[in-house]
């Protein structure tokens, strides 16, 4: 059974890296010792390394040791042998080209519909759905497809940002940019806002955090959703 959390960010205004998720994680690790952390989509400057080790002293806190996938000589041995993985943020594209240059998308899927625990922020989150197109970032590299894991049936939009009715900004909003998706596509679209996540048990989906999520389809007025909220049947309309 897939066991997921799929976070909108790994860091919210004046906490530290994950430290408003740690609890969870460390209830939703308790029965693993180690988990394999995948920085590939790294933020610009930062080496797998630093990226690791950042991931590293977050899972400290929780008594969770963490190993960064490219310390392994065979990256799909990695993920065929971890009983978690941890896909951090960063570029979704950068994040997207490098699974595929190594072939893991598929060993991904396979891990967790096998029952690897999978957790994932910002980018990490983003690939979780059918495809990258609503992805916030810019497109510095050019992955073979934007098809991504699809482990759960819509996409995300993670760090959903509503309209400011206060900003003299007139450049498009978050929903004018999935709206300008739904022109094209037919795929559901979860607005994740920050402090959110998404824990996904089969095919049970509860929206959790202390925000409600805002839902997109198609040719449809958008809804929220509130925390708490079992199986979001979001996947076709």
């Amino acid at each position: 059974m897939k066991k997921m959390i799929i976070a909108s960010t790994s860091t919210i205004y004046g906490s530290d890296y994950l430290e408003y998720i740690l609890p969870e994680l460390a209830d939703f690790f308790k029965e693993v010792e180690e988990v394999l952390f995948i920085p590939y989509a790294r933020p610009g400057g930062v080496t797998y390394d630093e990226y690791t080790n950042v991931a590293r002293k977050a899972f400290d806190e929780i008594g969770k040791g963490i190993k960064g996938i490219h310390e392994f000589n065979d990256p799909k041995i990695a993920v065929q042998n971890a009983k978690a993985i941890f896909v951090g943020g960063g570029n979704t594209f950068v994040l997207v080209d490098t699974l595929y240059k190594h072939n893991l998308f598929s060993e991904i899927v396979k891990a967790v519909e096998s029952g690897t625990l999978y957790f994932g922020t910002s980018a990490g989150s983003n690939i979780t759905g059918v495809n990258m197109k609503t992805t916030n970032d810019m497109p510095i590299v050019y992955p073979p497809d934007f098809k991504t894991l699809g482990l759960i049936p819509f996409n995300l939009n993670p760090h959903y940002l509503d309209p400011d009715p206060s900003s003299k900004h007139k450049g498009e909003t978050r929903e004018t940019r999935i709206r300008e998706f739904h022109g094209y596509n037919d795929i559901p679209v979860l607005g994740l806002r920050e402090g959110s996540w998404l824990d996904v048990k089969g095919q049970k989906i509860i929206l959790k955090g202390e925000l409600s999520a805002k839902l997109f389809r198609k040719s449809e007025k958008p809804i929220e959703l509130d925390p708490g909220i079992i199986r979001i049947d979001i996947s076709s309309h």
